[in-house]
């Protein structure tokens, strides 16, 4: 009986001693990602790449998503800075309300790495984003040489007060301002989009339709997912040659431009923009100081965008690896 007590704690015992293994993180300096949101396809990406950037560079890095809410995110920083983050890479929900993440941070001796969107208050560390100007830039310049310079336009611009919407909305007029000065093309309608919402974006260009009596030559939308709507829309009214441009390069919407359902997509690549917040990351933990800083003004790293149309991508979606040939199968 004795014998058989013992081998029981023995058998017990085993999985609570493989149970307290060591991480593979333990002891390294943790940095916190604080995402806007991972509901949308992309962010799964940014999460995945800046998590492996960052462990290779020997930091502890842990993910957090604040669906589009605030107060939530505010909430995650506080929860970020209390497990110990030596810096924090934030992906703001509001730009613009966002400067009190970067006090609280600061506050604690915290440098603070803008994502993707930038801070408009508080003095942030460093601001790693796609070039979104450059988005908008290259959806209009498309949206003209198709149209011909000329007809009704719907853009459909992201959450109100993030950056990047502001941003890629700015490319737009940058390039349409004098052809709409001239009286050639009018922007019958320009509307933001709470969380950047698909459904949203349905009803909208549905309105815009109904409006011009479905006189409708481009629809410029900031992302993919408000760029489904504006195709469900159309394909629902059975509008013909409306040109329709998306921006992150979601697997449906580069099908869909294989298919010639959308025209236009713009390809943000996420593992340059990923891995260039881990290694800032990395420097300020490291050094306090990343490349590029100078007193009194915030560096940016600007990562470069692409044009995606049927001619080019497999090219730059499929063979760059971004998706996987199964996923695009009109892509050829």
């Amino acid at each position: 009986m004795r014998r058989l007590f013992l081998l029981a704690i023995v058998a017990v015992g085993a999985p609570l001693g493989l149970g307290c293994a060591k991480s593979p993180d333990a002891g390294k300096p943790r940095v916190g990602f604080l995402l806007s949101t991972l509901q949308e396809e992309r962010y799964q990406k940014d999460k995945q790449y800046f998590e492996t950037a960052a462990r290779k560079l020997g930091l502890a890095p842990f993910t957090l998503s604040a669906d589009n809410d605030n107060a939530r995110q505010l909430n995650e920083v506080e929860d970020a800075l209390a497990r110990g983050a030596k810096v924090l890479v934030i992906q703001p929900t509001d730009s613009a309300a966002a400067g009190a993440y970067v006090s609280k941070a600061h506050e604690h001796g915290v440098p603070v790495i803008a994502y993707d969107r930038d801070i408009k208050s508080g003095a942030v560390d460093y601001y790693v984003a796609h070039d979104s100007f450059r988005v908008g830039v290259l959806q209009a310049e498309a949206a003209v040489k198709a149209t011909g310079g000329q007809g009704n336009y719907v853009l459909l611009d992201g959450q109100s007060g993030h950056s990047v919407a502001m941003e890629i909305a700015r490319g737009y007029y940058s390039v349409l301002q004098p052809y709409i000065d001239a009286g050639k093309i009018h922007v019958v309608v320009e509307k933001s989009h709470d969380a950047w919402s698909p459904e949203q974006a349905l009803k909208t260009v549905e309105d815009a339709i109904t409006k011009t009596q479905r006189h409708i030559d481009a629809i410029l939308a900031n992302n993919s997912g408000m760029a489904r709507g504006a195709v469900q829309a159309v394909q629902a009214a059975k509008l013909a040659h409306v040109f329709i441009a998306g921006a992150d390069a979601d697997a449906a919407n580069v099908e869909y431009v294989c298919e010639g359902k959308q025209s236009v997509e713009v390809l943000k690549a996420i593992k340059p923009l990923a891995e260039r917040a881990a290694e800032v990351a990395s420097q300020l933990v490291r050094t306090g100081m990343a490349e590029g800083a100078a007193a009194g003004k915030t560096p940016v790293a600007a990562v470069a965008v692409s044009l995606v149309d049927p001619t080019n991508a497999r090219a730059l979606v499929i063979d760059s690896g971004f998706q996987s040939a199964t996923a695009l199968p009109a892509c050829k």
